[in-house]
């Protein structure tokens, strides 16, 4: 290890001399612990009698060497803090730990497995031309074994499961809730104990390792959500690790989140290279093909409070850890979940930028969810609610969320947002995902929305596949499985995203209550898109102009969604204008014939 890269945040693998390593009989222990008074490493090897470890390289770090000390055996720390306290801690490096409650380490080797996705590797990209619509799932609520609260499907197990589903709704990436070890189920992995532990809850590091390979022999990328905030407050973790507040702050007006857990020092280098060092580690030894940065605003201002000002410490760790990954990993995603206004977030970090390939677009979520709960003479009163987005929209490269913390805590779910009994909500949640998919920017949603889950979303229980009995809950799902293989088949609703000539208004001024039309283009296709937000049936006029006709690609309210229409599959202009008939909350995606 670069132990001066170490110290100055520089180092993005020290996890290859930090944690527990089998070499050859024995395993070698090491860990850094500046203020210790002494440790012992107690373990199933030693009876949890304890071995005592040495001070190496500059006083600082600590390691020993036990034989017998196999892998799969649990293990923990045993410190003399500063403090005069003397506590049994998980192993900060681990790359294992117990299920909860209990919290040793695991000894875990991670160089055999014999990786099969080549393929997948090689072609693998950020998808910024491409179409990136990514299915948000939490790994033991997503379908269960059983209904008891540990009734979780393995690694393995999952992805035989996934795939087909992820193939037949033409998903090309999934996106998991973090992975890493975390005391609380409910705290969905967000509150870590083990960045660098696959929670046990779900099987071994090696079946984890299996899911991902799998995934990608199917050509499905996995990206994780990685928390580079805050850490857990249990004090067998990083909690004043050494007796001293080694990875947080020692004062409490910064170093106590909004979730109550612990913030780490960002202007610490030896804090900044463990975690790009975690943010490394799945990356390099699962092949995860992006990362997700939860809370991001909360790095960029001190709290996630602009009036308290830039935490220049936490920028310039984001700065050099996404150098650093993309020098490594350039096909790897980086997407930054950040719900300020800070601008440069997916700027190189060359032209003054944080370095991310995409940003969550916050601000359209909100805008969107917002506008859709009001009824239609709300919504004439806030027309432009909807128009708002392109006018920041290519600021940064934008993801669109409808993401698992819209559909929790009393917020509902996104098919109960919708304005209007249950029967109406249908039409009006089409007509959203509609929108949405049309709408430039690349699209993620959270398991459940594709069918209309009713409910909030509970991470004790599956998700309530029983709907799909319901018909109006099965032609949700169909329309937005058609919805899905359009938008991956057209060209023009994700090639230029992220270029001003992808997208053109054709009518955003209210001629007509709650309508909006627009075209997307690529550079061999264009595509007409009609909303219609209101209750009342309305006709737009296309104008001829250079269009020799329109094919349609998909409408909300065709029979086989459910809805009451049919359509001609073309529409021809010879005769002049187009007059298309627009239902009651309805929406239509044409090709343009050129």
């Amino acid at each position: 290890m670069d132990f001066y890269g170490f110290y100055t945040g520089k180092e993005f693998q020290a996890y290859e001399y930090l944690g527990a390593h089998v070499e050859g009989k024995e395993t070698v222990f090491r860990t850094f612990a500046p203020n210790a008074r002494e440790i012992w490493v107690i373990g199933e090897f030693n009876d949890w009698q304890g071995t005592p470890m040495q001070k190496v390289y500059d006083g600082n770090f600590w390691e020993c060497r036990i034989e017998g000390a196999k892998e799969g055996m649990m293990y923990k720390y045993r410190i003399h803090g500063a403090n005069g306290r003397i506590l049994d801690h998980c192993d900060p490096y681990g790359f294992g730990m117990e299920l909860r409650p209990h919290s040793a380490s695991l000894i875990r080797r991670l160089d055999k497995r014999q990786w099969k996705d080549a393929a997948w590797m090689e072609k693998r990209s950020v998808c910024k031309d491409k179409p990136l619509n990514i299915y948000e799932l939490h790994m033991g609520s997503w379908k269960k074994k059983t209904e008891a609260e540990d009734g979780w499907y393995s690694y393995t197990e999952m992805a035989k499961l996934l795939v087909p589903y992820l193939k037949e709704n033409h998903y090309q990436y999934i996106e998991v809730l973090p992975l890493s070890e975390h005391p609380m189920d409910a705290s969905w992995g967000y509150q870590n104990t083990g960045f660098f532990s696959p929670t046990s809850r779900y099987g071994t590091a090696e079946q984890l390792q299996e899911f991902v390979d799998y995934l990608h022999r199917n050509e499905i990328g996995v990206i994780l959500d990685f928390v580079p905030v805050h850490f857990a407050v249990d004090d067998y973790a990083l909690w004043q690790y050494d007796g001293t507040a080694l990875y947080e702050y020692p004062h409490v007006d910064v170093g106590v989140s909004e979730w109550g857990s612990c913030n780490f020092m960002h202007s610490r280098g030896e804090v900044r290279s463990f975690l790009q060092s975690a943010a490394y580690y799945w990356l390099e030894k699962y092949h995860m093909d992006g990362l997700r940065m939860d809370a991001v605003s909360n790095l960029i201002y001190w709290q996630g409070d602009v009036r308290r000002g830039e935490n220049k410490g936490a920028l310039q760790f984001l700065q050099t850890m996404n150098v650093g990954l993309k020098e490594a990993f350039p096909t790897a995603i980086l997407a930054a979940e950040d719900s300020s206004a800070y601008v440069g977030v997916t700027k190189a970090v060359s032209e003054g930028g944080l370095g991310f390939d995409y940003k969550w677009d916050m601000g359209w979520m909100n805008d969107t969810l917002d506008y859709c709960k009001k009824n239609r003479r709300e919504r004439e009163q806030v027309y432009h609610q909807l128009t708002f987005s392109m006018q920041y929209f290519y600021q940064e490269n934008y993801i669109l969320p409808l993401s698992h913390d819209e559909v929790v805590h009393g917020k509902a779910s996104i098919f109960q947002k919708m304005n209007g009994d249950y029967e109406g909500k249908f039409p009006q949640a089409k007509t959203l995902y509609l929108y949405m998919f049309t709408h430039p920017g690349k699209k993620l949603n959270f398991m459940g929305n594709e069918f209309a889950q009713v409910r909030e979303w509970d991470e004790k229980r599956e998700q309530d596949w029983m709907l799909f009995a319901y018909p109006n809950h099965e032609n949700f799902y169909n329309f937005m499985k058609k919805l899905h293989q359009v938008y991956e088949k057209t060209p023009a609703l994700y090639e230029k995203d992220y270029d001003r000539e992808g997208f053109v208004w054709v009518d955003c001024a209210q001629t007509k209550p709650c309508v909006y039309v627009y075209e997307r283009r690529s550079d061999y296709q264009r595509v007409l898109v009609l909303l219609n937000f209101s209750d009342e049936t309305q006709t737009f006029a296309v104008n001829p102009e250079d269009k020799k006709g329109l094919k349609l690609l998909i409408a909300t309210d065709e029979e086989k969604f459910g809805g009451e229409r049919t359509y001609r599959r073309k529409l021809s202009s010879k005769a002049g204008a187009l007059e298309v008939e627009l239902g009651a909350f309805s929406a239509q995606c044409y090709e343009v014939l050129e």
